[in-house]
C-alpha cells in the first residue's frame, strides 16, 4: 500500500514538470518615463530672452493689449501707472514769474510742453538770461522755480566767489541741457530724468569778462583759485537746489554740475 502511494506521488511530480514552461512569461516593457502620454500637454517651452538690441525708453502712457490679453480669458493684471506732467499753480506761477523778472531776468513764457511719455512742463519758460548781462548759452526750457533757483545761485554765490579769481564779471552761463525728453543719465531703463519734467539744468563751465571759461571738472585736489571756486560753487548750489551732482559724484558728471528742484519728503536735499 505504501509502495503505491509513493509511485502516484512520484506520476503527479513527473506530469506537472512536463507542462511547466521552460521560461517565465516575460514582462511587458514600461513605457519611457520622459515620453508624454497621449493626454498630457506638450512640455513648455523657455522663456525666450529679450534682444539685447532692444532699447526700452521711459513707459508709454498707454501700453498696447497684448493680443494674449485678448484671446486667453484670463483677467489681465493691473495696467502699469501712467505717468504724467505735473500740473502748476497758476498762482504760484504768477508769483515765480515776477520774483524773476524782479532779479532782472531775460524769458519768455511758452506754451505747455507735452511729448509724451511723462515728459513735459505744465507751465515753461525759455531762459536766456538768469540775471542782467549774464547770458544762459544756449537759451533753455525749463519750469519757472528751475530759473529762480540758477538766478538766485548765481547772484548770492557763484558771483561773489568768483571776485577772487580776477578774471572780470561772469558773463555766461555755458549749460549742456536743460529741458530733454529721456531717463537718468540718458539710461535705457529706470526712473524718468527730471530734465524730462524741467527741474534741471546742467552747467557746463562759466565765461568771464576776460574771455575765459572756466569749466567744470574733477578738481577736488586743485589747490589753485580756480579749484576753490569750483567747490564753492558746488557747495553753495545746494541752498537753492535739491539735488546737486558734481564731477565727484560718478563718471555721468564729470563735465558739469547736475542741478535740480524736484520736491522730497521732509525737504530731505542730495548734494554730492
Amino acid at each position: 500500500m505504501l509502495f503505491r502511494i509513493v509511485s502516484l506521488a512520484s506520476t503527479a511530480l513527473v506530469l506537472m514538470a512536463a507542462s511547466l514552461p521552460q521560461t517565465g512569461p516575460i514582462p511587458e516593457q514600461k513605457p519611457d518615463q520622459e515620453q508624454a502620454r497621449p493626454n498630457d500637454e506638450p512640455p513648455i517651452p523657455a522663456e525666450k530672452p529679450a534682444s539685447s538690441s532692444q532699447k526700452p525708453a521711459v513707459p508709454t502712457e498707454k501700453p498696447e493689449v497684448q493680443p494674449e490679453e485678448q484671446t486667453t480669458g484670463q483677467t489681465p493684471g493691473p495696467p502699469p501707472p501712467t505717468l504724467s506732467i505735473a500740473p502748476e499753480s497758476d498762482e504760484d506761477h504768477q508769483t515765480c514769474l515776477k520774483e524773476l523778472t524782479a532779479m532782472g531776468a531775460t524769458f519768455k513764457e511758452i506754451p505747455r510742453i507735452d511729448d509724451g511719455h511723462g515728459c513735459g512742463i505744465d507751465k515753461p519758460i525759455a531762459l536766456a538770461s538768469p540775471l542782467p548781462n549774464i547770458d544762459l548759452k544756449p537759451e533753455g526750457k525749463m519750469r519757472c522755480e528751475a530759473a529762480l533757483a540758477l538766478a538766485h545761485w548765481m547772484k548770492e554765490s557763484v558771483i561773489p566767489s568768483a571776485a577772487a579769481l580776477d578774471n572780470g564779471k561772469i558773463v555766461a552761463i555755458n549749460q549742456a541741457s536743460t529741458y530733454v525728453c529721456r531717463l537718468r543719465n540718458n539710461a535705457t531703463t529706470g526712473k524718468i530724468s527730471e530734465h524730462a519734467r524741467g527741474n534741471a539744468i546742467d552747467v557746463a563751465s562759466f565765461t568771464f569778462e576776460n574771455g575765459k571759461t572756466i569749466a567744470i571738472e574733477p578738481r577736488r585736489e586743485d589747490p589753485t583759485l580756480t579749484g576753490a571756486f569750483q567747490r564753492a560753487a558746488s557747495a553753495s548750489a545746494c541752498l537753492y537746489f535739491t539735488t546737486v551732482l558734481d564731477p565727484e559724484s560718478d563718471a555721468a558728471h564729470e563735465t558739469h554740475f547736475h542741478l535740480d528742484v524736484i520736491e522730497r519728503n521732509g525737504g530731505f536735499r542730495y548734494c554730492h
